[in-house]
């Protein structure tokens, strides 16, 4: 701002900040305004006044530099137009500008940023650039600023979860599946953890959608079409590959009023089993979190998640195109002659519901001993007849499912360390696909849930040999102190192969725990402070939603131990996400990061 000397005395809202003969002689300086550092520039003969404190990484803009009316930081080079703040690398972020005024060869500031939008809009606009620009600091920032801001949680989920389905024409991603899996376990974490999980899945986001090129629609059918109809062709779409016309269903269920979610639900899990075990489990888990985060955010911008959806179906591998379902025992062919059965099963399992019911008010299937051992045998054959004979007594999808469930758990709480590492996503895989089997029957109706029980069934049959020799499931003693426990399970995850220990320390610290949630609540911190990838964040959430499904303290142990093991089994990592995390936090706090 240029000199005014006819002023007399401090302008109102404004303080002094220096002279301006020392101004003029030192070019730049630095003054307190209300507690705020502010850097002034003498530049072309204006003053300009800027926050100190560069918007990247707090570096003090004063030892920075200053040339035709840019100024540079010099600890990252960020860029910066002097006059107003405006950053020229969308990284860095824009820097506050003050107005200024010169009176009696003074100086003076008025502490107040010459534009200040309310901090939820700041960074609601900083969150968009760093999904954008694949900014992991940007993202860590705006998570931080707008949970202190107080805006909800939902917010940057629903945000995350149309940038993930808009920006990414190969449709869902591991990163969405991650974002909807943090939602998800948000009220076991402590509210810092809260912030690291939105963070974590925002930035899997975001980089999977680096460099993709964005998804363009397809329309929805302008007629009314009737929903079996609908439902026929979104299946009929996707068994032939058909990405086009499975859109174009899925979109039409997603607008019409008459379809509504029913419609939703049975074209995409019909769709999910019309094959086996479709993309070793991934095309169902993701269906079924992407289901799941709809109803966290009421349903905010359906149609585009839905229809990035529909790669996963229409190119996904079928298993019963893979060896190891066909030979040296035919599982897939034992699966589709047992599939022909399940409407003649089904209709007599529901007159026996009925009855039961009528007789006894509140019946319910419930699983025995001897289905979880046929489960856990070598007998695929007994497992189908065990699964049919359970639907014709009476089991409901979601009661099927439970125990294969369980059972998958055991799979990954007994894997064998003497195995390759690679294999502990084998047994990953059939856990997350049969905890997705269960949840999605849990909330929908479609008899085709059925198959995926038989699917994620089998798939654990398949697993058996990765429990050859099984690591033994931790009985606890039951006199241990939960702090000192609690420390022994932190130390194993800081120690490689502590996958035992870590098992061991979980069980004996919930046998004593005041509180279950303390011990997944500490798993999630253990969890968001490394660089985990997809699996084992997924694990986590699998785990923590079936230990709260779990029907007995032996079915609740394993689940446990499945995540502790499987974490320690994978950590530590370099923690650079955490780094990145912890600098953001110290930023917002204003602590500085150099002296």
């Amino acid at each position: 701002m240029a000199a005014d000397d006819s002023a007399s005395g401090p302008p109102d809202g404004y303080v002094e900040a220096t002279d301006l003969q020392t101004l003029e002689a030192d070019g730049a300086a630095v003054a307190a305004a209300d507690g705020t550092p502010i850097a002034l520039f003498l530049h072309d003969g204006e003053v300009h006044a800027v926050d100190n404190a560069c918007p990247h990484m707090g570096f003090p803009l004063i030892e920075g530099s200053v040339d035709d009316g840019i100024l540079t930081c010099h600890w990252h080079h960020a860029r910066f137009e002097l006059s107003c703040g405006d950053t020229f690398d969308p990284w860095a972020d824009d820097v506050a500008s003050y107005p200024t005024k010169i009176e009696d060869g003074r100086v003076f500031v008025r502490p107040e940023p010459a534009s200040d939008l309310p901090p939820e809009e700041r960074w609601r606009n900083r969150l968009e650039t760093g999904l954008e620009e694949n900014l992991r600091l940007v993202i860590a920032k705006s998570v931080i600023g707008l949970d202190d801001a107080g805006v909800p949680e939902t917010e940057p989920l629903e945000r995350g979860l149309e940038f993930g389905a808009t920006y990414r024409e190969s449709g869902w991603s591991s990163g969405l599946t991650i974002l909807a899996a943090m939602g998800n376990v948000l009220p076991t974490l402590s509210g810092h953890d809260s912030r690291r999980a939105l963070y974590t899945g925002l930035r899997h986001v975001a980089s999977d959608c680096a460099g993709e090129p964005p998804n363009f629609s397809q329309p929805a059918f302008d007629a009314d079409v009737e929903p079996d109809r609908l439902v026929r062709w979104f299946r009929d779409a996707v068994e032939v590959r058909d990405r086009d016309g499975a859109e174009r269903c899925l979109r039409t269920a997603a607008e019409g009023e008459e379809h509504g979610r029913e419609t939703i639900e049975r074209m995409l899990f019909g769709a999910a089993t019309d094959h086996l075990y479709l993309d070793s489990g991934h095309s169902l888990d993701m269906i079924n979190k992407a289901i799941e985060a709809l109803d966290r955010t009421q349903w905010a911008n359906a149609e585009p998640i839905l229809a990035s959806l529909v790669p996963r179906l229409t190119e996904a591998t079928r298993m019963e195109e893979r060896s190891q379902w066909r030979q040296p025992v035919d599982v897939a062919g034992m699966l589709f002659e047992a599939f022909e059965e399940l409407d003649d099963a089904a209709a007599e399992g529901e007159s026996v519901r009925t009855d039961r019911r009528d007789a006894e008010d509140g019946w319910r299937w419930t699983p025995d001993e001897e289905l979880r051992e046929t489960l856990l045998s070598d007998e695929p054959q007994a497992i189908v007849d065990a699964l049919l004979a359970g639907i014709r007594e009476g089991a409901e999808p979601s009661d099927l499912a439970a125990p294969v469930v369980d059972a998958a758990a055991t799979r990954v709480a007994q894997f064998g360390t003497s195995n390759e590492f690679n294999d502990w996503n084998t047994v990953h895989h059939t856990f997350t696909y049969a905890n997705a089997v269960r949840e999605a029957a849990l909330r929908t109706e479609p008899q085709e849930c059925y198959r995926g029980v038989f699917d994620a069934a089998i798939s654990v049959y398949l697993d058996r040999f990765l429990n050859s020799p099984p690591a033994a499931i931790p009985e606890p003693d039951g006199d241990g102190n939960p702090e000192t426990l609690r420390e022994d399970l932190i130390d194993a995850m800081d120690r490689e192969g502590a996958v035992n220990e870590a098992g061991e320390a979980a069980v004996e610290w919930l046998a004593v725990a005041d509180d279950p949630e303390d011990v997944w609540t500490t798993l999630g911190e253990t969890l968001l402070r490394e660089d985990a990838g997809f699996h084992t964040l997924q694990n986590y959430e699998a785990g923590w939603r079936q230990f709260h499904r779990a029907a007995t303290p032996e079915e609740r142990r394993r689940a446990l131990v499945a995540v502790a093991r499987y974490q320690a089994a994978h950590f530590p990592t370099r923690r650079e996400a955490e780094q990145t995390f912890s600098i953001a936090t110290r930023l917002h706090r204003g602590e500085k990061l150099h002296e």
